[in-house]
């Protein structure tokens, strides 16, 4: 008779490969780990800091949204919409789009909400990640951070110069020096269909190729924009929109600069600036640093009457900016920049000899946290020499050190790591925290 198996038996062990391949993260997207990551949050919520100054309440928007959204919003003809958005059907076989802009989610969000029935202009900022599909490169990702601000009600010059001033001061808030602003203006409903026949009718002369022609038809400052040197050198004398404005857009772009050499920023007049979306209409703009080479745009932003109406809302101006917060960290370290404090992940690290030591330490950092205090401790058991180098790893101020004769004495020694000094001090978090004010 055969033997049974004993039901309490184990079974036999699964069988894995005795080494997985390594994953990598998706091509053109960054990971931001210590030490790096804390430069790029102090630079995402600096310029945060600075948006909420200015009046500017915070939004938080879906990372995906209802494709129409971006086709009719930022406009079919653009690279954005036509090339690089991260596209796809969900399982109710709808079309999203991860986000590959902010302006026309924070419309949306304003119609959804009736926020555009009340006090105006309503003032928002946002910032997160955003989604494009481009050829990775230095400074250029599929996953890109920014912070971005939006006025929307309001089409006052004296407006603009706020949201234009303001996107500077971010980057001086950080030590940033190295960009200049260009700016200029793209005119209005009024002026720029004229413009436009003027362009087609220069551009339609060219020798262009096929898919550059249907820019032209599609929209024709777009073929401005075209970074080909061949064809730079065709559209050097095609007609500028800021030779064309109307009285009005004139008088608006005037006021703007007028305004903005009366608060000290300074800036240069650049013609030929076309931005990436097809929304913005008079007050243009572009922060560019060349230090990044090929990739030389930190930020910018402009005006973009009319977009409120394109997506089903009223017919409201509005202004705002995107920063790049992924570039300004690469700006910085062109320029050498390093940020104060940044390196500093803990005030105090405790370090204990002995489980008992430990218990009671693990006790304090808690109480420490509890009052506010930054504080973490070694772990593991390492011996003093380990568990202070654990503390420099840190970049703490202070050390915290409990031994067997600390604990008899209920006191601990509280080390100074900048000048190595040292006090023993009740083992109380009362008692530490006075310490480390005294100091």
């Amino acid at each position: 008779m055969s033997e049974q198996k004993n039901q309490h038996d184990a079974p036999a062990p699964e069988k894995f490969p005795e080494k997985f391949q390594a994953l990598s993260a998706p091509k053109g997207v960054p990971d931001y780990v210590p030490p790096a990551s804390a430069t790029f949050i102090r630079v995402r919520d600096e310029f945060a800091r600075q948006a909420r100054l200015a009046g500017y309440q915070h939004i938080e928007l879906p990372v995906f949204e209802d494709t129409a959204l971006f086709a009719r919003g930022v406009g079919e003809s653009t690279d954005v919409v036509s090339k690089e958005m991260y596209t796809f059907a969900d399982r109710g076989d709808r079309s999203v789009t991860l986000r590959p802009e902010g302006t026309a989610g924070v419309m949306r969000a304003v119609i959804e909400h009736n926020l555009d029935r009340g006090y105006l202009p309503v003032k928002l900022n946002y910032y997160g990640p955003f989604f494009r599909y481009e050829r990775p490169q230095a400074g250029r990702y599929r996953q890109l951070q920014q912070v971005g601000v939006e006025a929307i009600g309001v089409d006052d010059p004296y407006l603009d110069a706020e949201v234009i001033a303001l996107a500077d001061r971010c980057y001086r808030s950080v030590g940033l020096t190295g960009f200049r602003l260009e700016l200029t203006s793209l005119g209005d409903s009024h002026c720029r269909p004229a413009y436009r026949e003027k362009l087609q009718e220069f551009l339609f002369a060219l020798p262009l190729d096929s898919d550059t022609r249907r820019r032209a038809e599609i929209n024709p400052l777009r073929v401005l924009d075209d970074k080909r040197e061949e064809v730079r050198a065709m559209t050097a004398d095609a007609p500028l929109m800021l030779d064309h404005l109307c009285d009005g857009c004139r008088a608006h772009f005037d006021k703007v600069t007028s305004a903005l050499d009366a608060m000290g920023v300074p800036y240069e007049i650049n013609p030929r600036m076309v931005r990436g979306l097809d929304y913005y209409t008079k007050t243009t703009f572009e922060f560019v640093h060349d230090g990044l080479g090929a990739q030389s745009g930190i930020g910018g932003g402009g005006r973009y009457d009319g977009l409120m109406a394109q997506i089903g809302g009223q017919d409201l101006s509005g202004i705002g900016f995107g920063l790049g917060v992924d570039r300004t960290v690469l700006a910085l370290e062109a320029e050498g920049v390093t940020l104060d404090g940044v390196d500093s992940r803990v005030d105090v690290f405790g370090v204990a000899i002995g489980d008992e030591a430990q218990a009671r330490m693990a006790l304090l950092i808690d109480a420490l946290r509890a009052a506010g205090v930054s504080a973490d401790m070694a772990y593991g058991g390492r011996g003093l020499k380990g568990a202070m180098k654990g503390a420099d790893r840190a970049g703490a101020r202070f050390a915290l050190v409990l031994g067997e004769r600390e604990l008899a004495d209920g006191e601990l020694q509280l080390k100074n790591l900048a000048d190595h000094s040292q006090v023993a001090v009740a083992l109380d978090a009362a008692a530490v925290i006075d310490a480390i004010a005294a100091q």
